[in-house]
């Protein structure tokens, strides 16, 4: 049989000023190519890296996106690969004279009509899943946590068929540190809101060691969450003896160092005792129609290349905007990826307050890094330059469109917990996750990830919908991906088309509908949270 005709040679030029564009042909293209512009390739190309358009001088800008992306460190003649090494980065932008909201209006109809089948939570949020989260105050009693949550798996959860999971809140703070540090603060109301995360229906349950810097009471301060409180005259599991319900509701607290337990499996039999009423409760809750907007979703993308702002992210940000439409909450993150397109969001801000929260939040993270004898250009790996990613400038022009057109209405630090709907910039390193983390903290119930290179990242407190930026990468993780947005740069689909798909996709996940490939398999990423502080 004869081999089928090779694809076209397909280039991609993000605006017509650019002086380059990436090839988009699965295994890039050979030297001695001709484009249909007439342009003959002098190097061969891979898929995603640039090809200079007209000759580039040397020092003279590289345009992508309209935006210099890094300046010419030799002459570049025309139909040259154009890659990481021959590019010399600009200087971050400065964070004074920023455009502080001059976008002018945003005139976008509202969508209406749009719901989905979630769990009303007592404080108004609501969960896109019905989850028991086991809460930890340190690293130390994670081995004891993990343990009793199998027990909880296969003695208790068949009993409660409404409840979708039982976990575990692991993660690797609590003692060890310098605890009243100022940005001490980070990582425990970091894990305080994710407690407090609605896929977890308002129950708290802790598992503290007894010993370490992070008390319950100081990660739950009194009148600081509204706990359901057990029988009065029940004695509290912690180191704080009897207490009066009818004063004030306790904290579940299971502390395994107190006396009470003698052994292993009595720390065991208490976990599985405090866990009981927290699942009937949760048992007895029913998913509800409720509208679009109680959708919180974080947007995030891991294992980008050069089609990230091509394919994937476009549809993202077009989604974004069909959320803000309809009234819900989408939070962008990334400090890093997002740095060098500060300008174009302090101009979205809805007012001027709203981009000097921005600013300062970009300065605080230059700050940070300068102390670690570092800058952005740190963050982009050696999976972004294979994939066609000069520089951190290029990334960032990529990533920023995952946040759509719409006004940008608030501004959180790290850790912080959502107070308002919209469009937020939700401060957070761009390590994938740790963003996630802290995404679930502000109060994400639902997630998008969307992945150039492949990752199998997901988490166990959020369902996480993962967009391929290329159909290649579809095609070979056909059941890690959701959703294969290399269909645009294929031809056979708009960005439009893939807005609407990925946001009726959102409603069918979080109503339980469907699950992601990462809910199918259990892929879940630990937690980590972030902890700028300093560790003793």
């Amino acid at each position: 049989m004869s081999a089928p005709n090779p694809r076209p040679p397909l280039t991609i030029r993000m605006h017509a000023a650019d002086n380059v564009a990436i090839v988009a042909n699965d295994g890039g293209l050979p030297a001695g190519t001709v484009l249909p512009s007439g342009l003959t390739l002098v190097d061969r190309v891979p898929q995603g890296h640039k090809v200079a358009l007209v000759p580039i001088a040397k020092d003279a800008a590289v345009l992508r996106y309209n935006v210099p992306i890094g300046y010419a460190l030799q002459d570049i003649p025309a139909g040259a690969w154009v890659h990481e090494r021959m590019l010399h980065m600009p200087a971050a932008r400065s964070l004074a004279d920023l455009p502080r909201s001059t976008a002018g209006a945003w005139n976008a109809e509202p969508l209406e009509g749009y719901t989905f089948e979630g769990y009303r939570n007592a404080d108004g949020s609501v969960g896109t899943r019905n989850i028991l989260a086991i809460t930890t105050t340190v690293q130390c009693v994670a081995g004891v946590v993990d343990f009793a949550v199998q027990r909880i798996k296969e003695q208790l959860l068949p009993r409660y068929p409404n409840v979708d999971d039982v976990i575990g809140l692991e993660h690797s703070y609590g003692c060890g540190v310098a605890i009243d540090a100022p940005d001490a603060i980070i990582p425990i109301r970091t894990l305080r809101n994710i407690s407090k995360n609605p896929n977890f229906g308002g129950e708290v349950m802790v598992v503290s060691l007894g010993c370490e810097k992070l008390q319950p009471d100081r990660l739950f301060p009194a009148g600081g969450i509204a706990i359901k409180p057990v029988a009065a005259g029940a004695v509290d599991t912690g180191s704080t003896g009897q207490f009066d319900a009818k004063k004030e509701p306790a904290l579940d607290v299971v502390c395994l160092q107190a006396e009470k337990h003698v052994g292993f499996m009595s720390m065991i039999d208490s976990v599985l005792e405090s866990a009981v009423p927290h699942l009937e409760r949760l048992n007895a809750r029913q998913r509800v129609t409720v509208p679009a907007s109680e959708l919180v979703v974080g947007v995030q993308c891991g294992g980008s290349d050069a089609f990230s702002g091509v394919t994937a992210n476009p549809a993202v940000g077009f989604c974004t905007d069909l959320l803000v439409r309809a009234g819900a909450t989408v939070m962008f993150s990334e400090t890093t990826e997002v740095r060098d397109a500060v300008d174009q969001m302090t101009a979205r801000a809805t007012t001027p307050e709203i981009a000097d929260a921005m600013a300062r939040e970009m300065a605080w993270y230059d700050a940070y890094l300068g102390r670690g004898q570092a800058d952005r250009s740190a963050n982009t790996t050696p999976g972004n330059k294979a994939g066609g990613l000069s520089n951190i400038v290029e990334k960032a022009m990529g990533s920023i469109i995952k946040s759509g057109t719409a006004p940008i209405s608030g501004v959180l630090s790290p850790g912080e917990k959502l107070q308002h709907k919209g469009l937020h910039y939700a401060a957070t390193p761009a390590s994938d996750f740790i963003c996630g983390t802290l995404q679930l903290a502000a109060g994400m119930n639902l997630h998008v990830f969307t992945t150039g290179r492949g990752t199998p990242y997901g988490l166990a407190e959020c369902p996480v919908i993962k967009v391929a930026t290329r159909t290649d990468l579809a095609r070979r993780w056909h059941d890690l991906m959701d959703v294969n947005a290399g269909r645009i740069a294929d031809g056979e689909a708009s960005i439009e088309d893939l807005g609407w798909e990925l946001f009726r996709l959102m409603l069918d996940v979080a109503s339980g509908r469907k699950k992601t490939w990462a809910e199918q398999w259990k892929l879940h990423n630990a937690l980590v949270l972030f902890n700028p502080a300093p560790i003793t």
